[in-house]
C-alpha cells in the first residue's frame, strides 16, 4: 500500500537512490507506455517549484514516449529488484514486452499515469522543460568520453506533482 509523502520531507540521499539503487522512468497510460531504468537525474528547486530532472538518449524507446506524453514517473525500488532493473535497462520494449518478462506490475495514479506496484517511492512529475545536451558546452573534455555514438542525452525537467512511499517502507 502507498501513502502519499510531501516530497520536502523525503530525507533519503538522492545519490544512494540514483547511483546505487536506480529507478524506473516510465512515461505513457495504460495500454501505452514504456519503462527503462535509469541512474542519472536529480532533484531539486526550480522556478520555485521541487522538480526531478532526467536524462534519456533519443534513441531510447521510452524517448518517444516522453516526447509524447506530458507526465513522466520515477519509481524506486528495494534490492530485491536487481535484476528486473537490469533487465528494462539493457532491453528495448520496442522489442521486448518487459512487464511480461519482468513481472513488474502496472498501476495508474488518479492522472492515469504509470508506475509500478512494489516501488518503494513514486514520484510523478509534469514536463515543466527539456533542453538537448550540447557537446559544445562541455567543460570538462572527459564527460565527451560518454557519446562515443554522438548520441547526447535530452534532459528533461519535471514539476513533482505527488509522491508516495510504500506504507511498510523503510528507504535505507
Amino acid at each position: 500500500m502507498m501513502k502519499r509523502i510531501d516530497p520536502y520531507i523525503i530525507d533519503e540521499s538522492v545519490f544512494r537512490l540514483l547511483d546505487k539503487d536506480w529507478m524506473l522512468i516510465t512515461a505513457g497510460v495504460s495500454g501505452h507506455f514504456n519503462t527503462m531504468t535509469a541512474s542519472w537525474g536529480g532533484f531539486g528547486i526550480l522556478w520555485h517549484q521541487p522538480v526531478a530532472f532526467i536524462f534519456v538518449r533519443p534513441q531510447r524507446y521510452t524517448f518517444q514516449f516522453l516526447e509524447q506524453y506530458e507526465w513522466f514517473t520515477l519509481c524506486f525500488f528495494g534490492h530485491g529488484y536487481k535484476d528486473i532493473l537490469n533487465f528494462c535497462g539493457s532491453r528495448s520494449g520496442k522489442d521486448t514486452d518487459k512487464i511480461a518478462k519482468t513481472g513488474l506490475i502496472p498501476a495508474e495514479t488518479e492522472k492515469g499515469n504509470i508506475y509500478f506496484q512494489g516501488a518503494r517511492l513514486v514520484f510523478e512529475c509534469r514536463k515543466l522543460y527539456y533542453q538537448d545536451l550540447q557537446p559544445s558546452h562541455f567543460l570538462d573534455p572527459e564527460i565527451e568520453s560518454n557519446y562515443p555514438g554522438k548520441d547526447y542525452h535530452r534532459m528533461y525537467f519535471g514539476k513533482v506533482e505527488n509522491s508516495w512511499i510504500k506504507e511498510d517502507n523503510s528507504l535505507k
